[in-house]
């Protein structure tokens, strides 16, 4: 079993750090106080720099999603199809993930973060909730 590949860099080593002890923690603005994904150096709504950390809920909605029918890594090309849903969690910030389970996305579904593991890396993902 090969490892996925994730982006860490300087501005989301803390987050990747979090979700492999499965928490999820967002960037937040100590300006504006926005929440935002991702994590980067400077909050995308008001331009202000160094964002703190905060503990995120991971209840949201589904907006969106995508099926993929055709992997693009081999580590889970025994998984297709699975879906990729687009989350609005309750802190404001809109975040992707695997939804997990035997459910179908739809709009406006009620979701709950939900890591998963791949190969030894945390990977994001959503279960569907009442």
């Amino acid at each position: 079993m090969t490892t996925p590949a994730v982006a860490r860099d300087a501005d989301s080593a803390w987050w990747w750090d979090a979700l492999e002890r499965d928490r999820l923690l967002l960037p937040r603005c100590g300006a504006c106080g926005r929440c935002f994904f991702p994590p980067i150096s400077s909050c995308p709504h008001c331009g202000a720099p160094d964002p703190e950390q905060v503990e995120a809920s991971g209840r949201g909605t589904v907006y969106s999603w995508v099926v993929v029918h055709i992997a693009l890594d081999p580590e889970f090309a025994d998984d297709v199809p699975y879906a990729i849903v687009a989350v609005d969690l309750e802190e404001g910030a809109r975040m992707f993930g695997r939804l997990l389970g035997d459910g179908a996305p739809s709009a406006g579904a009620a979701v709950r973060f939900a890591p998963f593991r791949r190969g030894g890396t945390s990977l994001p993902g959503f279960e569907l909730s009442d």
